[in-house]
């Protein structure tokens, strides 16, 4: 039986939904959950009576996505370790798509917005990332367009101090990030010291459900310590370099590493220099990554 109008309208959205769900969550699961609860409200409305299907599925969406936020914040707070968005890899997508690679928000930017009130994410996404108009923003958020201009300003303001004056290219981030991954695997930390700015972090989520750094390592010295001392634990199978990717517009790679642990790693360069490592091992997280196609099957 083919789809009635209501579903070919909500399935043509579908995808911006979601991209701006994942936007405002940080979650990818959370954001399917969102916009399918989007879809079940859209099917109890009167269609007849709704002029801009666009403008009220956004609608519908940013204020479930702020509902939903009230409850991450408190999930958030009790978080064991720091706490790093979904990874979402280049590779899940085809040509084609409305897909995360349109809005030019790198995982950096991400954690830039989480330090944002929920309704100044909503007002910088909207405005300046989907392009909805500040009249229509402001009765998504149901605050006068002056209130929602000066949200998206201080936003925008914040994000400005975490975008990276000078975007590693694509060639260059994949040989880094291959570098880097020959170079910690294998102990070599001269050449992690090449590699590494003075003030690089390395950041490491587990949520508490995998072995994780429980705080950020800040500085060259403590990061290269790290790694050292990692080389010293007892003999294991080496670390396993599955695939390169592009996580949430960094450079990095997929991994099985020496605790047969699958961990996404994405590096924030600049000038050349590794200046944030972020490394997902929070195999919660990771789910979408373990089926796709190709992945090596998990033990």
């Amino acid at each position: 039986m083919p789809p009635d109008e209501a579903t070919i309208t909500f399935e043509a959205h579908r995808p911006r939904l979601v991209r701006l769900a994942y936007r405002m969550l940080g979650s990818m699961s959370e954001a399917e959950d969102i916009v399918q609860d989007g879809w079940l409200r859209w099917r109890r409305v009167d269609h007849g009576r709704v002029r801009e299907p666009a403008a009220f599925l956004t609608r519908t969406v940013t204020r479930l996505c702020l509902d939903a936020m009230k409850s991450a914040r408190a999930r958030r707070e009790a978080y064991v370790g720091p706490w790093l968005p979904e990874p979402v890899l280049d590779t899940v997508f085809r040509p084609g798509d409305d897909d995360l690679r349109l809005d030019e928000l790198t995982l950096t930017l991400m954690l830039a917005l989480e330090r944002l009130s929920p309704l100044e994410r909503a007002a910088f996404l909207l405005h300046d990332v989907f392009d909805v108009g500040l009249d229509e923003v402001a009765a998504t958020l149901r605050r006068d367009a002056a209130a929602v201009r000066q949200l998206a300003v201080r936003a925008r303001r914040h994000v400005r101090e975490a975008r990276p004056r000078y975007p590693v290219g694509r060639e260059e981030g994949d040989r880094i990030a291959m570098a880097f991954f020959a170079a910690a695997s294998s102990g070599d930390l001269d050449g992690l010291r090449s590699m590494l700015a003075d003030a690089v972090v390395l950041q490491s989520d587990g949520g508490g459900k995998v072995t994780a750094f429980r705080n950020p390592i800040v500085g060259l010295d403590r990061v290269l310590r790290l790694f050292a001392g990692l080389r010293r634990k007892p003999a294991t199978p080496p670390a396993v370099l599955i695939r390169p990717a592009w996580i949430d517009g960094l450079p990095g790679f997929v991994s099985r590493e020496r605790d047969a642990v699958l961990q996404t790693t994405a590096l924030d360069i600049e000038g050349g220099r590794i200046v944030g490592i972020y490394v997902t091992r929070n195999p919660e997280k990771l789910r979408g990554i373990e089926v796709m196609p190709g992945m090596p099957a998990l033990p």
